[in-house]
């Protein structure tokens, strides 16, 4: 049994006596019998039985068979990812440790390349139902093959757009001319490596080599194609997998299916990801800094129950427009006009203009028709009237040449604004100089840059829609799309209905939520309405008593004079007396400051004059370097609670927002807000179980440098109400949790150190995982967490339960009926959730909108059991997640997340500001975390990129005292 040093805290009694001794595996949940409960579709998981007749031989590439058997055939042992049993039961011994002797082995986690995820247990019954509309429109496919190419496209690398365009002509010129490969087909490409016909092509298995040449600016591209026959795809194997009688899906069909789809409109529109977009004709979305929004359509083809499915939404995104370069540089810069500009630039507005313009596509307007593109490397320091180049003349004499004058003799051009710098195009070494005043932005180049976030709050008013909008948008968009009318579409027999699926949802019971009180009797209870509850006339759980406190005040005083932060402290004292946290007397300390520089002394003296400083509020004049500082000092280096707020909130006070403060600063010092009914909670709480959250997050789009964070939090109490976190630097975007066995490890000892008990039960939320990841981190971080319980204790095997939280998808639920709309937006009740017609047809998954929305149209999140040792029904997991929606601790509302996962992204965000250096101008910035002397010091503030993991891991490492709390609340 892994001990805790020293004397451990009281425990925090889980309402019973433990039910088993140490080493031992927990008995399985105790449920109500299944009365009524549908039959699972197909055989559980956990109960192998024979499959259906054996469907014809499959290609072993298309469908692995399954894990110990032949394919059709019964397996001979459980599934892998499917729960075998009781979480004690015997099973092989997890690859890479040794066994135990004499010690029963839970199931082994996966191998990388075969994955049969857990089957779904039965659908949920729990609530009541919901008639409802999805944005999937059922798709109609015939019981054929389809004949799969591969494609090599020499020079490689180019972009899809010039692929599609090299396929295009080769077709076209092969279909007419010997020989003629491709008379009466009509493929489909994907831009890269696959091409699909309908009709063998006349090749054999051989490769063809092809030659195709595009006419070009000023110039034609020559290209050699490589074709070689791939292998067949079959679509009556899609349909038996959606008939659940294959145990995996043929994703090579999908996958055709997918590129049929999209090769027309990939033809026709700008595509962006998995969405096409197309330029503003009839509106104009300006967003700043030389960006606009464009509008277009999501699509993507999806199995769900019996049938496929094509996902269709409405999407948006930020889009350079095409204008002169002189206008970018006054969007950019701010200015009125370009006349404004009569000196060079400035350094700084140098150096802002750059990182707009870099790596943007360019065409120059000064060769007449011919406009050549290039892509921005650099802006000159010096002006076009003084940057020079080595000009080789027509004599061949090479001189050294301005770009004004080159301009001048050249074209015969003088320039506007000689004061102005050049672009550096193409490669750097090449020294080739453009003036701004000859280049234009090329039109549909998307923007992957982060926005400010004036921008993000633009585009968002821009894009929201009410759900009845959204629903209506989406259905005028797939009558417009005519995709039946579609040639490729036609060409490999594919239907697709033009209305929207309907399906029956449920609304789940909401928990109740208690608070506290002096005595039992006066413990409130409060019943959440429409996702949202009301704390007045309630008092914390655990409320905190504040006795020794500080203000440190970074607003300047003609912002915030003494009389508003005495005012605040009163209303802050008053709210915070009702809400049971206490704030005893005046701050010991309250003092203007200014800059981040002056944070780490002030803190410093503050913990070391005043013995048991509990907290300090921090006023801040709006978006500041100084954030970053306080928590980095307040977290990592002096172990002391700090709460900020903005010095507006600080002159107009208003109930609400102090209201919000308390509940931050309460758990911020250890105190609990509310807790669910210990009556209304699901059965797994009957047993210690611990809920993990964890997330990786990602540097912006374009950075190459910053490091990925990731994060794992746990649970500390029964309620679940209290977290610990774990965070580490990462590899830059590995998404995989590299050192999550050592995470896991940390946070069932602090578990164990709190409660004196060891959890039966480990539940995980993991967010921020697509699809195409789930074998990986799979294989990778449920082996990791089995082996952090096996290093602590040998045959320490509690049930684990990995369930990946997904809410990037473009899934959207609609009421079929009015009066069930809820709000001024429309949208589902918060509860809603989906087991049926749009999930898919074998694994265990379901979407569950917690939250009530209240501007747009709501995204329900997705939830994939990945493995599942414990056994949940649907209606338990579902539930469950539904009430850990309700445990988050910064507001009175059901969240889109459950709160462990929530946590974990908030961990990661919050190291991102632990990691920012001051005084450093390093490069490793981005946008949003760049200070830019917000604080008057003129300091840049960056995350360092010339810093050693070693230093980063350390930069990010929390204080023993700041551990205990839930110090990123």
């Amino acid at each position: 049994m892994y001990q805790a040093p020293g004397g451990p805290p009281p425990p925090l009694h889980y309402g019973m006596p433990p039910l088993y001794g140490p080493g031992t595996q927990p008995p399985p949940i105790q449920r109500p019998p299944a009365g009524g409960m549908p039959p699972p579709i197909g055989p559980p998981s956990h109960a192998p039985t024979s499959l259906p007749p054996a469907p014809p031989p499959v290609p072993m590439s298309v469908v692995p068979p399954p894990v110990g058997g032949p394919p059709g055939g019964p397996p001979s042992g459980p599934s892998r990812g499917g729960p075998p049993g009781p979480p004690g039961a015997p099973g092989p011994a997890l690859p890479g440790l040794p066994a135990p002797a004499g010690v029963p082995q839970s199931p082994s986690p996966p191998q990388i390349d075969q994955v049969l995820l857990p089957r779904r247990p039965g659908i949920g019954l729990e609530g009541r139902k919901i008639l409802l509309r999805a944005n999937h429109f059922q798709m109609k496919i015939p019981h054929t093959d389809i004949y799969h190419y591969d494609i090599t496209i020499t020079p490689e690398k180019c972009p899809r757009r010039v692929n599609r365009e090299v396929i295009d002509y080769l077709v076209g010129a092969y279909s007419r001319n010997a020989p003629k490969i491709f008379e009466g087909q009509m493929p489909v490409f994907d831009g890269r490596k696959n091409m699909y016909t309908k009709k063998q092509l006349p090749i054999g298995q051989e490769k063809l080599e092809l030659e195709v040449t595009l006419p070009g600016d000023g110039r034609d591209r020559a290209f050699q194609v490589v074709l070689k026959f791939a292998g067949f795809v079959s679509l009556a194997l899609l349909e038996q997998a959606l008939e659940g009688r294959l145990p995996i899906m043929p994703f090579d069909a999908i996958q055709a299916l997918d590129v049929i789809m999209r090769h027309l409109p990939s033809m026709t529109y700008t595509p962006v990801g998995r969405s096409f977009f197309s330029p503003p004709t009839d509106y104009f979305h300006p967003l700043g800094g030389g960006r606009e929004v464009w509008f277009g359509f999501h699509q993507s083809v999806r199995p769900s129950m019996w049938k496929m499915m094509l996902n269709i939404d409405v999407s948006a995104t930020a889009f350079y427009k095409a204008q002169p370069i002189t206008d970018f540089l006054v969007e950019t810069l701010d200015m009125q006009s370009i006349s404004e500009q009569r000196r060079p630039l400035t350094d700084s507005q140098r150096v802002k203009f750059t990182k707009e313009i870099k790596g943007l596509k360019i065409e120059v307007t000064h060769c007449g028709t011919m406009r050549r593109k290039y892509r921005v490397c650099n802006v000159t320091k010096r002006p076009a009237s003084a940057q020079t180049f080595p000009w080789q003349m027509e004599n061949g004499q090479t001189v050294e040449c301005t770009v004004a004058r080159y301009f001048r003799e050249r074209h015969n051009k003088i320039l506007q604004y000689p004061h102005l710098p050049c672009l550096q195009v193409g490669q750097e070494q090449r020294h080739t100089y453009l003036p701004l005043e000859v280049c234009n932005i090329v039109a549909g180049q998307r923007c992957i840059k982060k926005l400010t976030d004036m921008q993000t709050s633009t585009m968002i008013k821009a894009t929201a829609r009410s759900a009845p909008d959204r629903e209506k948008e989406i259905n005028n968009l797939v009558k417009k799309a005519q995709f039946n009318s579609d040639r490729f579409v036609q060409e490999f027999g594919l239907a697709i209905s033009t209305e929207m699926v309907q399906i029956e949802g449920r609304v789940l019971p909401v928990p109740k939520i208690q608070y506290g009180g002096k005595t039992p009797q006066n413990k409130f209870q409060a019943i959440p309405q429409s996702g949202v509850w009301d704390m007045r006339g309630k008092q914390f759980h655990t409320g905190v008593e504040i006795r020794i406190w500080a203000i440190a005040c970074f607003a300047a005083q003609h912002q915030c004079k003494e009389d508003s932060l005495r005012n605040f402290t009163s209303q802050l004292q008053k709210i915070s007396n009702d809400a049971g946290m206490p704030i005893m007397g005046q701050p010991c300390f309250c003092k203007y400051a200014v800059g981040a520089d002056q944070v780490e002394p002030m803190f410093r003296h503050l913990k070391k004059t005043y013995k048991g400083l509990q907290l300090i509020v921090v006023v801040l004049p709006g978006k500041t370097p100084v954030y970053a500082e306080v928590k980095r000092v307040g977290d990592t280096l002096l172990g002391v609670a700090t709460q900020c707020v903005q010095v507006k909130n600080v002159n107009r006070t208003t109930a609400q927002t102090l209201s919000n403060l308390c509940l931050k600063i309460n758990v911020k010092l250890g105190g609990v807000n509310n807790i669910l009914a210990p009556r209304d909670r699901p059965q797994v709480f009957r047993q210690p179980v611990i809920f993990l959250g964890a997330d990786v997050t990602h540097p912006p789009a374009g950075d190459d440098k910053k490091p990925s964070i990731a994060a794992v939090v746990g649970s500390m109490d029964a309620h679940p109400s209290r977290y610990c976190a774990t965070v580490r630097v990462q590899q830059h975007r590995q998404e995989i949790i590299a050192e999550l066995s050592e995470m896991v490890r940390e946070l069932l000892v602090s578990f164990y150190r709190t409660t004196q008990f060891k959890p039966a039960r480990i539940i995980m939320y993991r967010d921020g995982v697509s699809e195409g990841q789930f074998p990986q981190v799979l294989h990778h971080e449920l082996r990791a967490i089995r082996q952090a319980c096996l290093q602590l204790e040998a045959g320490y095997q509690p049930g684990i339960t990995f369930i990946v939280v997904q809410k990037r998808h473009h899934t959207r639920l609609f009421c079929a009926e009015r009066k069930e709309q809820i709000g001024k937006s429309g949208n589902i009740p918060a509860g809603t959730t989906v087991d049926t017609g749009i999930t898919h047809p074998r694994e265990f998954d379901f979407y569950l909108c917690s939250h009530a929305g209240i501007q747009g149209t709501s995204r329900p999140s997705h939830y994939h059991v990945l493995w599942d040792d414990n056994e949940f029904s649907a209606d338990e997991l579902q539930c469950l997640t539904y009430q850990l929606c309700h445990t988050y601790v910064r507001c009175t509302r059901s969240v889109s997340i459950p709160a462990p996962a929530y946590y974990a992204h908030l961990v990661a965000f919050r190291a991102r500001y632990h990691l920012v250096e001051k005084d450093h101008d390093r490069g490793f910035n981005g946008g949003s975390e760049t200070g830019g002397g917000g604080d008057g010091t003129g300091h840049h503030h960056g995350v360092s990129s010339g810093r050693s993991l070693e230093e980063m891991t350390s930069a990010v490492k929390v204080h023993k005292d700041t551990l205990k709390v839930m110090y990123f609340a």
